[in-house]
């Protein structure tokens, strides 16, 4: 990843469900659970094989703050995928563990003519894209 790391807030009662969900649907891109923090408030994600660097944050808000309630996406991360196939992988996880589809796996020609993606709402409402750029 380019980014040194990112990730998204969710309410402290849908930390557990949205950390598990991501868990689920970024395996296929090698992805795992790295790092757990203030009780599992902050949980990192890294496609690293030491498990080091952490890229991908899910963190869960603390009492005493407010989190927006918005019926559009709360926010935009894509993520990069080694072939089609892990698009493909990513898509069917996410909706498997309870996403909901935001445009299925295919080219999408207006951003180049290889570039594959597809695109899922986590179970916090935020849009989550998975592309490959490569030639088929």
């Amino acid at each position: 990843m380019v980014i040194a790391h990112t990730g998204i807030k969710v309410t402290k009662d849908d930390i557990t469900k949205v950390a598990g969900w991501y868990e689920k649907v970024l395996a296929p891109l090698g992805y795992k659970k790295t790092r757990s923090f203030y009780n599992g408030l902050a949980t990192g994600f890294s496609d690293h094989d030491d498990g080091n660097d952490a890229d991908w944050w899910v963190s869960g808000v603390l009492d005493g703050q407010t989190a927006l309630s918005v019926t559009v996406p709360n926010s935009h991360h894509a993520f990069i995928a080694k072939d089609r196939a892990a698009v493909d992988g990513f898509h069917k996880a996410g909706l498997e563990a309870g996403g909901k589809c935001n445009g299925p796996p295919g080219v999408r020609a207006h951003y180049g003519p290889n570039y594959y993606a597809a695109f899922v709402f986590d179970p916090a409402g935020n849009n989550i894209e998975v592309a490959y750029n490569g030639a088929t």
